[in-house]
């Protein structure tokens, strides 16, 4: 039974870093990765659909990302939706192929960016101790219907709290890595 509560807790803690790195993919860096446009909808025969399934994403180098539409006809929705998204990206088609340079970020963008991280990792670490207080109030509701005993529930919330303090420990790891990457010249 206490097992059980605390592989669901680590399970929904785990969700909220996975939660956490798709958002970080979000947040623009210096740097061209493709996942910084997958979220990016396109119209696509009157349905919105992500740019991932329509479009070939890469990196032509460090600071520009090279979608290739799968169809010709493509070319210019995709190009369009690009533009309409909040990132501030410019791109420029070539035929089949679509351009897209990463300015460079300013230090007051850069700064913004690493408040915008520092908000996520926040959510992150309430997720986390959210699942963490879930978890406790199941073992004092076990406890009510004298289903364990208060050694085993005190040993129950002992446990939940160091696997709440590796999740936090990694939420902070992930929060000095983007950091890094975005204070990166």
């Amino acid at each position: 039974m206490i097992e059980e509560i605390k592989d669901d807790t680590k399970v929904r803690m785990t969700k909220s870093l996975e939660a956490l790195q798709t958002a970080f993919n979000k947040i623009r860096t210096g740097r061209a990765h493709p996942s910084l446009l997958e979220n990016i909808m396109v119209d696509y025969y009157g349905s919105a659909t992500p740019i991932s399934q329509l479009a070939n994403i890469g990196t032509d180098d460090a600071r520009t990302l090279v979608v290739t539409p799968w169809e010709d006809k493509m070319v210019p929705e995709v190009e369009k939706a690009i533009m309409k998204s909040d990132l501030g990206l410019n791109p420029s088609s070539a035929g089949r192929v679509i351009r897209v340079p990463m300015p460079m970020l300013t230090e007051e963008t850069r700064k913004g960016y690493y408040k915008q991280a520092k908000d996520e990792a926040e959510k992150a670490r309430v997720s986390i101790r959210n699942a963490r207080r879930d978890a406790n109030s199941t073992f004092k509701d076990l406890i009510k219907d004298k289903e364990i005993s208060e050694d085993e529930e005190r040993k129950g919330q002992e446990d939940v709290q160091k696997i709440t303090d590796a999740f936090i420990a990694d939420v902070e790891k992930m929060l000095q890595i983007k950091e890094a990457d975005l204070m990166e010249i």
